[in-house]
């Protein structure tokens, strides 16, 4: 369970952002994951690469104001912010010592999301956010056709 529960997590997360419009969704992607690089500052055990790690993710997050590559690039940076803690430092949650590990395996569910721009998912449970082509939607014979 403690493998299968953060990719639920992750899912979850973008299905709720999912009820979040463009481009608002985006840019609110953008400040999630900013604060995700901030998540260890607290403790994290790793001293000042604790801050540059923090700077960095800022950076990638004032990048991903304007794009779903960098916004996915910055959940896949925290994921291996997460397995070096999870290896090295200090779990995310002090009194779950498998919370970075957990984290480590979310995170790419939603940095796949991301990577793909954050589509909303709802629409596409519903249908709406498949494309129409051939074999898709009502066909009309030529005989049904008026001119």
């Amino acid at each position: 369970m403690q493998y299968v529960a953060p990719i639920g997590i992750g899912v979850l997360y973008a299905l709720l952002m999912s009820l979040v419009h463009e481009p608002h969704r985006r840019r609110l992607n953008a400040v999630m994951v900013a604060g995700a690089g901030a998540a260890y500052l607290s403790g994290g055990g790793l001293g000042g690469w604790e801050f540059a790690f923090t700077a960095l993710l800022a950076y990638v997050a004032f990048r991903g104001l304007e794009s779903w590559t960098f916004i996915g690039v910055g959940w896949l940076l925290h994921t291996v912010w997460d397995v070096v803690h999870h290896l090295k430092g200090n779990p995310i949650i002090p009194f779950a010592h498998t919370s970075s590990l957990g984290c480590a395996i979310c995170d790419p569910v939603i940095a796949l999301w991301c990577l793909r721009g954050g589509p909303s998912l709802i629409a596409l449970v519903r249908g709406r956010g498949r494309r129409r082509g051939p074999g898709r939607g009502p066909e009309r014979s030529r005989a049904t056709m008026t001119p």
